[in-house]
C-alpha cells in the first residue's frame, strides 16, 4: 500500500494490485475493490491467477498492475506480463517517477535506475519492507471502498488442467513470519545441526522474532526452506537482523542487507558479514546463545 500511495502522489493515475485474499484486487484512486470470489481462485495456481489478471485489465485498462516481490507475486506475474505482451519490472525499492524506479542488481552490491518504456499497463513487483508504512490520517476522512463482483462467465476451469493443487505444508508456529516480523534471528552453516537450531528458536520465543537461514543451512537440511533468507530465498528488512554463525556470502546479504539493525555474531573476525553489521561479536554462538536466553526477559 506504500508504493500505491507513492505512485498515487506522482500522477493522477489508475493502477491496481492484487493478493491472494478473499478480496483480491484492489483499484486505486478511484478505490474501489473488485471480488473474485470462486473455487477456481481457492489456490494460488499461476494459470488461473494469471488469467485473472489479465481480464480485469483488459476490461479496467489500468497503467500499472503492481504485486509484492514474493513467491505469490514472482509466481504470477510473468505469466500474467506474458498474456498481456509486456514486460514486467522485477524487484523495485524506489518509485522515483510513474514509469521510473530502482532496483538492486549484482545480489543487491549496486542499484540501478530503470525507466519502463513499453505499453500500459507497467507491470511490476516491489520488494515491500523497501516501503514505509503508509498513513492516512492526515485525511479528513476515510470514504468506504465500493465492491464490485468479476464477471467470471468466461472462465472454464477444464482450460486450466496443466496444474493443480496437491497440498499446503507449513509449519505451526506462533511466530511471526519472516517477511514481516520486527526482529529476524538467522543461523548459518555454525550451528553444525538441526537439534542446535532448536537453541535458536527458543532465543527467538524470547525475543517475539522470527527465525531465518542461510542457504548452506537449508541445504544442510537443518530447517525448510521456507526460512532461507538470501537471493535465491526471503527478502526481509526488519528493525532488528541478528546473524548467528552466518559467514556473509553475497547471495545471503542480498536477502537482509536492508534490516535497519545487523548484530552479527561469528567465532571468525574475518566474516564478510562483520562489513555490514552494525554491531559484531567475535565468540561462539554456542556460548552466546545461552547466555542470551538466561539473560532476557520472558516476552509479555
Amino acid at each position: 500500500m506504500a508504493a500505491l500511495a507513492m505512485l498515487r502522489t506522482l500522477r493522477n493515475r489508475s493502477f491496481t494490485s492484487f493478493s491472494p485474499l478473499r478480496l483480491p484486487i484492489r483499484s486505486a484512486l478511484s478505490r474501489f475493490v473488485l471480488v473474485a470470489d470462486a473455487d477456481i481462485f481457492l489456490h494460488p495456481l499461476a494459470e488461473t491467477w494469471a488469467e485473472l489478471v489479465h481480464l480485469v485489465q483488459q476490461k479496467g485498462g489500468y497503467s500499472h498492475i503492481i504485486t509484492a516481490s514474493n513467491s505469490f507475486g514472482k509466481n504470477i506475474l510473468p505469466r500474467a506480463a506474458a498474456l498481456l505482451d509486456v514486460s514486467p519490472v522485477t524487484d523495485i525499492t524506489e518509485i522515483s517517477e510513474p514509469h521510473l524506479f530502482v532496483r538492486p542488481i549484482y545480489a543487491g552490491n549496486a542499484l540501478c535506475t530503470v525507466r519502463y518504456v513499453g505499453k500500459d499497463p507497467c507491470m511490476m513487483t516491489i520488494r515491500s519492507p523497501s516501503f514505509p508504512m503508509h498513513s492516512e490520517s492526515a485525511e479528513p476522512k476515510s470514504e468506504a471502498a465500493p465492491i464490485s463482483q468479476v464477471d467470471l462467465s468466461t472462465f472454464n476451469e477444464e482450460f486450466f488442467g496443466k496444474s493443480r493443487w496437491l497440498k499446503l505444508a507449513s509449519q505451526d508456529t506462533e511466530r511471526p513470519d519472516l517477511g514481516n516480523a520486527r526482529v529476524v534471528v538467522t543461523g548459518g552453516r555454525g550451528l553444525k545441526s538441526a537439534e542446535n537450531f532448536k537453541l535458536l528458536e527458543k532465543l527467538a520465543e524470547k525475543l517475539g522474532a522470527a527465525v531465518g537461514a542461510t542457504r548452506a543451512a537449508v541445504d544442510a537440511g537443518f530447517v525448510p526452506n521456507d526460512l532461507q533468507v538470501g537471493q535465491t530465498g526471503k527478502i526481509v528488512a526488519p528493525e532488528l537482523y541478528m546473524a548467528f554463525g552466518v559467514s556473509g556470502a553475497i547471495q545471503h546479504l542480498a536477502g537482509m542487507r536492508d534490516s535497519k539493525v545487523i548484530v552479527a555474531i561469528n567465532k571468525d573476525a574475518d566474516a564478510p558479514i562483520f562489513q555490514v553489521a552494525d554491531y559484531g561479536l567475535v565468540a561462539d554462538l554456542f556460548d552466546v546463545i545461552p547466555e542470551l536466553i538466561e539473560k532476557l526477559p520472558e516476552k509479555k
